[in-house]
């Protein structure tokens, strides 16, 4: 009953959406009839600018931390024939698949990148500042966020690979990279048709925001 417990607060936390909140309070509006209809960061700092956009990723981040915190002081030995560490891998897929399909926005929601790096920075978090490393650059260069974020999440199985990481890891990193491409589908279309959006850097104009 505890692991069921366990796992089901992980998903409902993952489920809260950020991005959706964070627009009605600031604007009032529902940030799914703006920009791409996403509830995650990048959309929301595109339709209501940076600041609502970074509470949004602290928020998604900070669901994905929360959720393996819970998980670890709460599970320390075996249940049900499962490690600890495969639990806390369960707990991580569960927080981001609430994220990307909250139960509280009838099964839709972000794309999983914030929550994932919450769950990589709780569990393997020298892995998520190689990821941050490669993400930076390719949005700085091509300002495709879609673009940096695919590529990051293909890039999670293939460095448990390399740094020999358990069985248990390569799967969960295996199920991530499925999870961002499956997320990111419509974006891989807008890219091979050269029509995804970009974002504005600093010191170029910036897109028409919600006031």
């Amino acid at each position: 009953m505890k692991l069921f417990l366990i796992f089901v607060l992980s998903y409902l936390l993952g489920s809260i959406p950020t991005g959706y909140i964070v627009a009605k309070k600031l604007k009032g509006i529902d940030i799914r009839e703006y920009g791409s209809g996403n509830t995650g960061a990048t959309n929301v700092f595109r339709v209501l600018g940076s600041k609502a956009g970074l509470i949004t990723a602290i928020g998604d981040v900070g669901k994905g931390i929360l959720a393996i915190l819970i998980a670890k002081s709460t599970v320390t030995e075996p249940i049900w024939g499962l490690k600890p560490e495969t639990i806390y891998l369960i707990c991580g897929i569960l927080v981001i698949a609430g994220h990307n399909w909250s139960i509280f926005l009838g099964f839709n929601g972000g794309k999983g990148i914030a929550t994932t790096a919450g769950v990589l920075l709780t569990l393997l978090p020298y892995l998520l500042l190689i990821l941050v490393f490669v993400w930076l650059p390719i949005v700085y260069l091509t300002r495709y966020v879609s673009l940096g974020s695919i590529i990051s999440g293909l890039m999670v199985p293939i460095l448990m690979i390399l740094f020999k990481e358990p069985g248990e890891y390569i799967l969960f990193g295996i199920v991530i990279a499925i999870f961002v491409v499956y997320r990111h589908r419509s974006n891989i279309q807008r890219l091979l048709k050269g029509t995804e959006n970009k974002i504005q850097l600093p010191g170029k104009k910036k897109s028409r925001r919600v006031r």
